[in-house]
């Protein structure tokens, strides 16, 4: 049975009934429309969820349409089950690494991959009550279930289990989100794949499993695998790993990544899949090199492919593609002033905290139109920071080098390795660095990457600062308690302080010191 089938999650057990009972309860009774919705949203992913709970905390009428699982990819099949996955990947390899702290474990350990998963699904139907039906429903949102489509300028028809609604609205979001793309691979399809809507089903580890894609998702899954004993093959058409990433900062997680296990086939060419006897085979030119593998199980993490089928967007004069999916302006208005979209049926930034950041724009521009409101909100001034939680992870936010000398400015770029931080080297997480892009002629920083343990914990400094219009003197001025591994924001940033004490300054100094003297 398929993971977005409406009424099961995979495996069917405890956990996974508790949470389709909060995202998508079989006995749910759509209400019945009365007058106009201030706004209609169909999808409730995290944009969705957002611009729905706010909207009517601000005393707006909301209706939230989701067809099958609320809380989208992220608390499903993304975020939430992932980290989860990684945090019991990383229980393990810490296990192994324990005897670099003195701690002898004796043979014969042993390690549950089934109960690995069952505490993931555990902890997602934890949380999963945040996004429930139930709970929207309290704070004042029409939730229907069933799929949504656009009929008229102002109307929308919901199909559900128990008849049609027929909505009419001011406003609408479109949050339809995205889903895993899938790749023309010959012999993919007829042989079978995971992808991160599958994945988490799984209750026994495959012992060999051929990640395809070394993007964020690939790269997580597969050093998560390795760890919990598979062997890896990734396999990725480009150079290396995370390809959108600086290059020395990629290649430090590639290091760990080989280290643990993981099989690198990296510029792969004329890639092919088929059935065979035990698994699934796959042949791959990587280097000139020819490989020729058998597998248990294949994922495949490619990329998304924004949803825009089936919702009715030519009705209402919603221009959209299938490889962007939405197209908006700044202010996230489609080509229907009337319609807003966000979150990744619209956005290059498919992550869920760009979808929440989205949603809050949607609010302002749909709700409190300029002049009456606060202003218009502008999607392109948002400070995006990111994060991949490998082992150690990678964060970035606002440009790099090559963006910055693109657009023309002159930038000063420094960086601080982590082996000389005292708190990274007495935790055996010296591997890694801090890097800062500053404009020159100012402090102002343009953009940032951590390579660390706790990358992602790390960046927010830089964001804040982003954000307030503060720059690299606010970091040097600032006290960071020691030892911590955040340290390296400041050291990096001292780089740039040294370099800016000229000699001629050192000189003037020299002679008031001497004068002083007398």
């Amino acid at each position: 049975m398929s993971q977005h089938d409406e009424s099961v999650m995979l495996p069917d057990d405890e956990y996974n009934r508790r949470l389709v009972a909060n995202v998508h309860p079989s006995n749910w009774i759509n209400p019945e429309p009365s007058g106009r919705y201030n706004i209609a949203v169909i999808g409730a992913g995290t944009a969705g969820l957002i611009i729905a709970v706010v909207a009517a905390s601000l005393g707006a009428k909301v209706a939230l349409i989701e067809k099958h699982l609320m809380g989208g990819d992220c608390l499903n099949v993304g975020c939430v089950p992932s980290k989860g996955v990684i945090r019991a990947a990383r229980a393990w390899a810490d296990l192994r690494k324990a005897e670099d702290f003195g701690i002898h474990i004796p043979p014969g350990v042993t390690y549950d991959f089934g109960a690995a998963m069952a505490r993931m699904r555990k902890l997602r139907a934890r949380i999963s009550h945040n996004d429930s039906a139930q709970r929207y429903s309290q704070l004042g949102v029409d939730v229907y279930s069933g799929s949504g489509r656009f009929t008229g300028s102002d109307s929308i028809q919901v199909e559900g289990p128990a008849g049609n609604r027929t909505l009419s609205f001011v406003k609408a979001a479109i949050c339809t989100g995205a889903r895993a793309s899938a790749p023309q691979i010959p012999g993919l399809q007829e042989a079978g794949y995971l992808t991160n809507e599958t994945v988490f089903s799984l209750t026994e580890l495959p012992p060999r499993l051929a990640v395809i894609g070394a993007g964020p998702i690939g790269c997580e899954l597969a050093q998560a695998f390795a760890r919990f004993g598979s062997q890896v093959y990734l396999i990725e058409a480009q150079h290396g790993i995370m390809p959108n990433e600086d290059r020395d900062a990629a290649q430090v997680v590639e290091r760990q990544m080989v280290h643990e296990g993981v099989k690198l086939l990296c510029c792969g060419k004329d890639l092919t899949v088929s059935k065979a006897a035990g698994g699934k085979r796959l042949t791959v030119d990587s280097h000139g090199q020819q490989y020729d593998v058998t597998v248990d199980e294949i994922l495949v993490g490619v990329g998304r492919t924004p949803n825009v089928e089936g919702v009715g967007l030519e009705a209402i004069g919603v221009e959209f593609d299938k490889q962007n999916g939405v197209k908006v302006n700044g202010r996230l208005q489609t080509s229907n002033p009337r319609i807003f979209a966000a979150g990744d049926v619209c956005s290059r930034y498919k992550f869920t905290h760009a979808a929440d950041a989205m949603a809050q724009v949607v609010i302002q521009n749909a709700l409190f139109p300029h002049p009456f409101g606060l202003g218009y909100a502008d999607v392109d001034s948002l400070i995006m920071p990111w994060c991949t939680f490998t082992e150690p992870e990678i964060a970035h936010v606002g440009m790099y080098e090559k963006d910055a000398q693109e657009k023309g400015l002159e930038v000063e770029t420094y960086t601080f390795k982590l082996d000389e931080v005292d708190r990274a080297i007495l935790d055996g997480e010296d591997e890694g660095f801090a890097r800062v892009h500053i404009q020159k002629g100012s402090d102002k920083i343009l953009g940032a990457t951590i390579v660390a343990a706790h990358a992602g914990e790390m960046i927010s400094e830089f964001s804040v600062l982003m954000k307030a219009g503060l720059g690299a003197k606010t970091i040097a001025g600032t006290i960071h308690p020691y030892p911590t591994q955040a340290e390296v924001n400041k050291k990096v940033v001292n780089l740039w302080r040294k370099a800016h004490f000229t000699q001629a300054t050192k000189n003037r100094l020299m002679k008031l010191f001497a004068w002083m003297r007398r």
